[in-house]
């Protein structure tokens, strides 16, 4: 399984521009989606549904994606992950770390183009892109 960052599932829903067909993230989406291997954080499904331009046909598609489980303590963990990278003086936008910690409770690697999940590696993260 591996999971995917709302910045590249906004890319590869962006089939109009054929450049980001191209791109290493959007590859990879499709890879693990032909291979039934792409899962989202609960997150990621809020943030891409909170788009008032997607269609119906998106909207059923994405809400049929599968989503990561939000296992005990998750709300515990992300907030001290939060805490570390702050505590660096590092970028840690809330979303983000959420997003982060569902792929170190599950120990998935994560597809994104956001340059900020590097900032979560040296806890653990592994970025697919």
């Amino acid at each position: 399984m591996v999971a995917v960052d709302t910045s590249s599932l906004i890319a590869f829903l962006d089939r109009d521009n054929l450049k980001r067909d191209h791109d290493k993230d959007v590859a990879l989406i499709d890879t693990a989606l032909s291979e039934k291997r792409l899962i989202i954080p609960q997150v990621v499904q809020t943030e891409i549904l909170s788009n008032p331009r997607l269609d119906m046909q998106q909207i059923v598609w994405l809400e049929n994606l599968p989503t990561l489980e939000i296992m005990t303590g998750f709300w515990q963990r992300a907030g001290l992950l939060r805490a570390k990278l702050l505590k660096k003086r590092l970028k840690a936008r809330l979303a983000d770390t959420l997003i982060a910690q569902h792929c170190l409770d599950h120990d998935l690697p994560l597809i994104s183009r956001d340059a900020d999940f590097r900032h979560y590696v040296p806890f653990g993260l592994t970025l697919a892109a």
